[in-house]
């Protein structure tokens, strides 16, 4: 939580030039102007990533939705995050699942700790808790595609193929631009048809 420290001001006469009342200064916004403010900025973003035709354009977009999703308002939090990130990158998953534990246990409406809580317990194989988490991570935010990606890499691993055809469908339906997700829908497409064939 972010705390805004005005200045006092000394108030000499009312008629002293360059005073301003205190009403005259900007009241801080409420967490939930500052939410509304992030929801449309991201309700935008989206939008405009859904238009996008340009792969590298759309992956700008993209980026700047990563970092909206990222933002948890909580510096405690976003050090787990930070932290539970290296660790994963360092091959310690459970170190990684500790910090992404609480992350969750902390703050529970952030989507994003559900999905990288999620990305872990993938790496790790544990798909029944890669999909729970996923589940949490999209009930609170349905247009994450990265959770959608992991949905659909899942199907694609146990063999649903149907459903992960479904899953890439859904992120392309969200980012239609995403390469990766074209070529997997792709992929799965020409298997289903030979297979029906």
């Amino acid at each position: 939580m972010r705390f805004v420290v005005l200045p006092t001001i000394i108030f000499l006469s009312a008629a002293a030039p360059g005073i301003v009342a205190a009403e005259d200064f900007p009241h801080p916004a409420s967490a939930d102007q500052v939410a509304e403010t992030s929801g449309q900025k991201l309700d935008r973003l989206l939008a405009e990533l859904k238009r996008e035709g340009n792969p590298k354009a759309a992956d700008r977009i993209a980026r700047r939705i990563q970092q909206e999703w990222s933002q948890s308002g909580s510096a405690s939090v976003d050090l787990m995050m930070q932290w539970a990130q290296k660790a994963a990158a360092s091959g310690k998953y459970d170190v990684a699942l500790d910090f992404l534990d609480l992350v969750v246990t902390l703050q529970p409406d952030y989507a994003e700790g559900w999905n990288r809580r999620a990305t872990v317990h993938y790496t790790m194989k544990s798909y029944a808790k890669s999909m729970a988490d996923i589940n949490r991570a999209l009930a609170l935010e349905p247009r994450h595609y990265g959770a959608i990606s992991g949905l659909a890499r899942i199907m694609t691993d146990t063999e649903r193929k149907e459903a992960a055809v479904d899953a890439w469908q859904r992120v392309l339906d969200i980012y239609p631009a995403l390469r990766s997700a074209q070529e997997r829908l792709s992929t799965l497409s020409e298997e289903l048809a030979g297979r029906s064939a």
